[in-house]
């Protein structure tokens, strides 16, 4: 009997594992995805019998994932299976299945009836497979028995040509989905290039601002050194903001939703967006300043920007000007949920599109570029954003006049009134350090670990260095003979992660600061809440986040 093969879709890896501990008994071939991008990228090139997705997940949820699935014409009828721990009531279970799914399994799963569950549809895939071998037999005998009775040269020659239209036909087919993929894999890769660069341009920096700032403190009074000197951090400081919007740019991360103003907001990034589009495209504005906050989350709000004006700009390959509108309105599209809404809209004077282009345009993957010009993800990731956000997506194009994309998001307040307010506690007092500290540096930059070293030799500790997990492991391998840790987290080898977890295993009180230079470091690796720091850091910074992992140290002495 051979495997077929089963998709588990879970942005957790550790929820995949246990999906795939349960199900290795059945001697199937488990792929995972972690995204609905990957998760297509595998129903592009595998044949698949069941998919396992989740509920709940960032960038797109399972429902939207399950509906995108079932516009495929080879996974029309494939078997579906929802799996949640949260989303369970009746209408939730209705949902899954308006969209195709064929089950609703709730966590904390039964290894045994996910298991039978499963093994069903895989046997009846299997057997499906061969009812289909076999009536492709019957018929092949068929149409031999008919072609030796009614034989001709005309006949055959259609036949022929039949057959080598539905090549033709097949092959184009073919080729365009590997085009497409090609481009959902190259917008990755670019993706992990830039958050690497902007990484290491982090490091740097945090060595340049940290170098300057104690310079600063150690020059004698001269206000032009003073001047060069304050000028040289201020552009440091330019350099740390503009990587921190790499990095944000380059992050998949799910959404947190806040209240913002939109016209803080879109001053922020209006200097990107001129440059997205360039000179020969005019940016105008229609923002009122009394605009009520919107609940959403602003990272992927400006992303969605970005990717409305490099729209617009190649609509518009002569020039031309680009909109934004914002306003609240009451007659909002059919489909949204009772509450205060803001419109914001993006025009542009360009060539536009027809109806038939329109009725695709946010279908993902659909794109009127030609290869090596698009990925035709950029309005399904702003569609995505509009769904998730609780609002929603339309738009209106005419053809020689333009097109307008318009967004629909709640209004911050209608949903903060619905919570209760509390007030959470007034946080304690740190007790500054005020002794010198035997502190242990870790970090393979030895720019990065210079700096920090001189910044705590500047406050008056006692630092030592390593520049890998493996050798300050080394060094406590006596025992903890340093009052802290502060460990960069991205290393070879063994992460500071690792090595932080590695470390309270062993030394429970030891105090352990996990600096990242990633612009979001949400993931836990099993460590709670242990102090996070982010890079760059200034001094100022340094000492405050030694205040607070030492304080209940400090205070218990």
């Amino acid at each position: 009997m051979n495997p077929v093969n089963i998709l588990l879709v879970d942005d957790q890896p550790a929820k995949l594992l246990s999906y795939e501990v349960i199900l290795e008994e059945l001697d199937e071939n488990l792929i995972k995805a972690q995204s609905a991008r990957e998760a297509f990228e595998h129903l592009l090139r595998t044949e698949i019998a069941v998919i396992l997705v989740d509920v709940c997940m960032p960038e797109q949820d399972g429902f939207e994932l399950v509906s995108m699935i079932r516009q495929h014409p080879r996974y029309q009828n494939t078997p579906i299976i929802f799996v949640s721990a949260v989303m369970l009531a009746e209408p939730d279970r209705l949902r899954g299945y308006a969209v195709g799914a064929v089950d609703y399994v709730s966590v904390p799963i039964v290894p045994e009836v996910l298991r039978a569950k499963v093994r069903v549809f895989a046997d009846l895939y299997r057997k499906t497979r061969e009812l289909e071998r076999l009536n492709a037999e019957l018929e092949a005998r068929v149409h031999q028995r008919t072609a030796e009775l009614q034989a001709s040269a005309a006949q055959l020659r259609e036949l022929n040509e039949e057959l080598e239209h539905r090549i033709d036909q097949r092959t184009r087919e073919r080729e365009e989905a590997l085009a497409q993929l090609f481009e959902a894999q190259k917008l990755d890769t670019i993706g992990h290039l830039t958050g690497g660069v902007a990484h290491d341009f982090n490091n740097l920096l945090m060595a340049v601002l940290g170098s300057l700032n104690l310079l600063k403190k150690r020059l004698p009074a001269d206000e032009r050194s003073e001047r060069l000197v304050t000028n040289a951090i201020q552009a440091a400081e330019r350099g740390t903001a503009l990587t921190q919007r790499l990095l944000a740019f380059a992050r998949r991360q799910e959404l947190k939703p806040q209240a913002v103003d939109f016209l803080r907001l879109f001053e922020n990034v209006e200097d990107l967006l001129a440059k997205a589009v360039g000179p020969r495209i005019e940016i105008r504005k229609s923002i009122p300043g009394d605009l009520a906050p919107l609940l959403v989350d602003s990272n992927q709000l400006e992303l969605a920007l970005l990717n409305l004006f490099v729209n617009a700009r190649d609509a518009l390959e002569s020039g031309g000007a680009v909109t934004v509108a914002a306003a609240a309105e009451e007659s909002r599209p059919t489909g949204l949920a009772g509450g205060n809404y803001i419109r914001i809209s993006v025009s542009d004077d360009g060539e536009g599109m027809d109806e038939t282009t329109v009725s695709r345009a946010a279908e993902p993957f659909f794109t009127t570029k030609g290869v090596g010009k698009g990925t035709g993800l950029g309005l399904s990731m702003v569609h995505g954003l509009a769904a998730q956000s609780g609002g929603s997506i339309q738009i209106s194009s005419t053809r020689g006049k333009g097109t307008t994309v318009s967004l629909w998001l709640p209004v911050a307040e209608t949903f903060v009134k619905a919570q209760p307010v509390v007030e959470p506690p007034a946080p304690e007092p740190l007790t500054p350090v005020s002794r010198p500290l035997a502190i242990l540096v870790v970090d393979d930059d030895a720019l990065v670990r210079t700096g920090t070293v001189a910044m705590l030799e500047d406050l008056g500790h006692l630092p030592r260095e390593a520049s890998s997990a493996s050798q300050a492991l080394e060094f406590l391998a006596d025992g903890p003979n340093c009052d802290l840790v502060i460990t960069d987290h991205a290393m070879p080898g063994m992460t500071g992660a690792e090595l932080a977890r590695h470390l309270r295993s062993v030394f429970p009180g030891l105090p352990i600061i996990l600096a990242s230079g990633y612009a979001e470091f949400s993931e836990d690796h099993g460590l709670g809440r242990m102090l996070r720091m982010k890079k760059p850091f200034t001094q100022e910074q340094l000492r405050a986040a030694m205040d607070q992992a030492l304080s209940g140290k400090v205070a218990a002495a």
